[in-house]
């Protein structure tokens, strides 16, 4: 009996769900000639309450944790698709003066790393003025560094209007690495020998199954030069996002040393020593940023709130229609070891 009600239950959603598609179909099908479903892409957000202060004006708090990277989740979505999404909505509700950046991340790929940089510029940019429309000024990010946030995890740090740092938050890092490893050695004492069909002299770049003798000192340089060109825009991601700062904060903020690239040589530094060179504006923590943030947006006792992925019934039974090899079983270790791709150029601090 409890079997048959069960079914009964599942066979009513599902001849309701079949009901809405079909209405939906047909309210639509004067607009479009689609067949199909509609389906919304990007993250889905629901709006949680952190800390209810009673107030009209609210802080959005963004989180940037673990290796930033470009690789999609289940439902298709990036960790740069979120975040941009995040940064959407507290540009779009009137009621959001501020964003805190809460960053907790050792870096990662490079490509992932510029574009979340990319939109927080965006975000906090003057808005171009609409036909006989004044420009809106853009809402300022405030970044909370965690207890890491170097190479990947400074750079999205850079642009933002204040930087608080905790005296222990691990920091800086600031360069570019690009990783791989060379097993000829190991395919000779195989007595394995490649075999390599090119059209171009360096159409197999980086290739771990040649000699090193056979690595041209052209190739050298070609590699060496991308790496060169990528830290010199790390550097000017600093020295511009912090000397916007400073024009911004004024005398309360830090302006950078006059020798702080002696420090950008891949090096982490503490918050105490960010602080010194400027690197930083301030030691503190999470409410401390608040504080600041407060402060910055000329708000008093702002309501705390973060957006979460919105999962629903029709998520659920999605996955009854994916293959088994959609979903995976991960075994936590207590370990987070990034999957490091070769060629693929990272700002990373990884102790190893």
């Amino acid at each position: 009996m409890v079997a048959a009600l069960i079914l009964v239950v599942l066979l009513g959603f599902s001849v309701l769900g079949n009901l809405t598609q079909f209405v939906a179909h047909g309210l639509n099908w004067n607009h479009a000639f689609k067949a199909g479903t509609l389906r919304q892409l990007g993250p889905k957000l629901d709006e949680c309450l952190l800390e209810d202060n009673k107030s009209h004006n609210k802080i959005a708090v963004i989180k940037v944790e673990g290796i930033i990277a470009g690789q999609a989740d289940e439902d298709g979505n990036t960790m740069v698709d979120l975040i941009k999404a995040q940064l959407d909505q507290a540009d779009n509700d009137s009621r959001v003066k501020a964003v805190i950046l809460k960053v907790d991340s050792p870096g990662g790929e490079v490509m992932a790393a510029d574009q979340i940089y990319k939109a927080i510029v965006n975000f906090e940019a003057d808005d171009a003025a609409d036909a006989g429309q004044p420009a809106r000024k853009g809402k300022p990010v405030i970044c909370s560094m965690g207890s890491l946030a170097a190479s990947g995890g400074y750079y999205i740090s850079a642009p933002c209007r204040w930087i608080e740092a905790d005296e222990l938050t691990l920091t800086g890092s600031i360069g570019v690495i690009m990783h791989g490893y060379n097993f000829r050695g190991l395919m000779d004492k195989l007595g394995v020998e490649p075999m390599t069909f090119k059209s171009g002299k360096f159409k197999d770049m980086l290739s771990p199954d040649r000699s090193t003798n056979e690595i041209p000192p052209e190739e050298h340089a070609m590699v060496q030069a991308l790496i060169d060109e990528t830290y010199g825009r790390f550097k000017d991601i600093v020295s511009d996002g912090r000397a916007e700062a400073h024009d911004f904060n004024k005398k309360e903020g830090r302006p950078l040393a006059d020798d702080w690239e002696t420090y950008a040589d891949g090096r982490v530094l503490s918050g105490t020593q960010a602080l010194k060179l400027g690197f930083v504006d301030e030691l503190g923590d999470f409410d401390d940023a608040v504080d600041r943030a407060e402060k910055i947006a000329g708000i008093k006792n702002a309501n705390l709130i973060e957006y979460q992925e919105h999962y629903d019934i029709s998520d659920f039974l999605s996955m009854f229609g994916q293959s088994s090899s959609a979903h995976t079983i991960k075994l936590d270790m207590g370990l987070d070891i990034p999957k490091l791709r070769a060629g693929c150029p990272y700002f990373l601090w990884q102790p190893y």
